[in-house]
């Protein structure tokens, strides 16, 4: 690798010249084109009534996939200009056009789910056993099935249609929100003006004092925006209900589940298993408190770094550790790595005017990925960086399958992502050189448990009240507070002194309109990845080889069928999460034992 390394990305291979580029402006002509071709052979074609006349759905089907590729590169460069630079006025006209052309092509899949829906049972069988169906029969079936508990094609366009101005245009409001989101902090004798992403980082300092203070002004900054983010989370969530009554579908968890893949019986496993081990990492969070010298944790205690043994880790020296373990477990998955490294796949340079958090995007029809970030220093942050270099190898090892094969979903994508971050985080347990750091290093990768097993479970717990209140009119600032606190008591066990009651106007994953319940998958992933990291060390060099078999899986079933495959277990009983959940047991016990002397 070169040193010191580029911290900014490099978005001119896809379309030079960013949110003025001419060749960008031209593809998305093209694309309009191609979608108005899809739509106009959809509306003429017919359902096959026999296996040996599919030539014109295998059209149909091929030049579906071509869209869904384009409008994927498409999405990812609008998005990752926007999230580079708020300020980006262009950039922001291009993600309308983009969503307006998104919601086009969906609006004719409606047609095509029609014609899916025509075709005799019998003959649906024999052409999913016919390429070019094969290698995409779970994706089409699950089309064909979804499609018959949705309304007519005409509504069903209708909605599509709407949602651009009805349901996006919301998400759209939020995110101007934070890109006009300030805080203003005092640094070496000067007053610097933070972005949202900045300003969150800073949230992780190891003076106490000073974190509880930036906490407040956090908290005050958002209170400042809770009017503009209230109204984009209570009109996006009518939407969203408004939706769901007239196809008739009365839980709010139906439409997430489908999405992922997933059986309710399995959630409910997977919260239930957690809920009875809570009380563990609890006495974790008490023990953390009487190092850090305080009765109760505050909020922002739960991460932060323990005493003064947190160090600055530069972006060269983050970079080197992730690539250094990955190549421990996977050559090919550090090759990648450097790659992205080296050709500047990643932006992760600390400055104004970013998008807060964190993503990693494809862009399909390139072959590449892209990967956003503000790289700070902390330990965190790699865990952060390792985190979406996960997700970039997960989409480099399906580079070469059928498009809709590549559909994967959030909680097997954050599955890869989280399986990235414990070969990291593990390794540097396993490699501690004295105690006091394995202290350390223990206590960052039990803050990602509390991370999954608590905050995540309060964000489910509140949106799933949030969603009930909402069914039955607007639910004020206030209200959205009182929710917010009480979720995260209930799902911290009040084991906090201070809360975050403005979490839901801080946090972005609320406002995403392409998946709905951005939250439960987090914990899915991070305990499933769990799994099958027990797997590869149990197996060692040998299951390369099956972790990208596994990988290539994702599109293609749903993630009982997938666990039963890979690891030969049934998620929908509890056992798998409980060994899952003892693996990060395991940890607090450690931590407990070496830090008894102390507490």
């Amino acid at each position: 690798m070169q040193t010191p390394l580029n911290q900014t990305w490099n978005l001119d291979t896809f379309f030079p010249g960013g949110s003025e580029s001419a060749e960008f402006s031209a593809f998305l002509q093209e694309l309009k084109s191609s979608i108005s071709s899809f739509q106009n052979q959809v509306r003429a074609a017919v359902s096959p009534q026999q296996a040996s006349d599919t030539d014109g759905l295998a059209e149909l089907v091929k030049l579906l996939q071509t869209i869904l590729k384009n409008v994927h590169e498409a999405e990812s460069f609008v998005g990752c200009l926007l999230a580079d630079n708020q300020a980006d006025k262009k950039a922001a006209v291009l993600s309308g056009q983009v969503k307006s052309l998104y919601a086009e092509y969906l609006s004719s899949l409606t047609l095509f789910d029609q014609i899916l829906t025509g075709i005799p049972d019998q003959v649906w069988h024999e052409l999913l056993h016919q390429e070019p169906f094969t290698s995409i029969a779970f994706p089409l079936n699950e089309r064909r099935l979804l499609a018959k508990e949705k309304l007519s094609p005409e509504l069903e366009a209708l909605i599509n249609d709407l949602s651009v101005d009805g349901y996006h245009g919301w998400s759209d409001l939020y995110d101007t929100t934070v890109g006009q989101f300030r805080m203003t902090v005092e640094e070496n004798g000067q007053k610097l003006e933070l972005s949202a992403g900045q300003a969150f980082n800073k949230l992780h300092t190891e003076n106490r004092e000073e974190r509880l203070r930036l906490f407040d002004q956090w908290e005050q900054a958002w209170a400042d925006k809770a009017d503009y983010c209230a109204e984009a989370l209570n009109h996006l969530a009518g939407f969203r209900l408004q939706v769901y009554k007239h196809r008739g579908w009365n839980s709010i968890h139906k439409e997430p589940l489908a999405i992922n893949r997933m059986q309710e019986q399995t959630l409910n496993a997977m919260w239930d298993t957690i809920d009875r081990s809570k009380h563990i990492f609890v006495d974790y969070l008490n023990r953390k408190a009487q190092l850090m010298g305080v009765p109760k944790l505050a909020w922002a205690d739960v991460d932060a770094p323990l005493g003064d043994s947190a160090k600055t880790i530069s972006y060269d020296e983050g970079a080197k550790l992730i690539i250094e373990q990955f190549e421990r477990f996977s050559p090919k998955m550090a090759a990648f790595s450097a790659q992205a490294f080296e050709k500047r796949w990643i932006e992760a340079e600390d400055r104004p005017g970013k998008r807060p958090g964190g993503f990693c995007t494809s862009f399909p029809v390139a072959g590449e990925t892209r990967i956003f970030m503000t790289y700070g220093g902390t330990a965190n942050n790699v865990s952060t960086l390792a985190h979406e270099l996960g997700h970039g190898y997960h989409q480099h090892v399906m580079n070469d399958m059928p498009a809709l094969a590549q559909e994967y979903a959030m909680n097997v994508a954050e599955t890869a992502s989280t399986f990235a971050e414990m070969i990291v985080a593990d390794a540097a347990v396993k490699g501690a050189t004295s105690d006091q750091e394995r202290i350390t290093l223990l206590e960052d990768k039990i803050q990602r448990s509390i991370a999954f097993f608590m905050n995540i479970h309060a964000r489910f717990i509140f949106e799933t009240n949030f969603y009930a209140e909402r069914s039955k009119g607007l639910v004020s600032v206030e209200r959205l507070n009182e929710l917010m606190l009480s979720a995260q008591k209930e799902a911290f066990q009040d084991a906090l002194s201070s809360y975050h009651p403005h979490f839901w106007a801080s946090k972005l994953h609320f406002y995403a309109t392409d998946v709905p319940f951005y939250n439960f998958p987090y914990t899915f992933g991070y305990m499933f990845s769990a799994g099958i990291y027990a797997r590869a060390v149990e197996e060692g060099p040998a299951f390369e080889d099956k972790y990208v078999e596994l990988l290539r899986d994702t599109g293609s079933m749903t993630v009982e069928e997938f666990a039963q495959k890979h690891l030969g277990v049934d998620l929908t009983q509890p056992d798998f999460w409980q060994k899952a959940v003892d693996m990060a047991i395991a940890d607090v016990e450690q931590f407990m034992k070496l830090t008894a002397e102390q507490a």
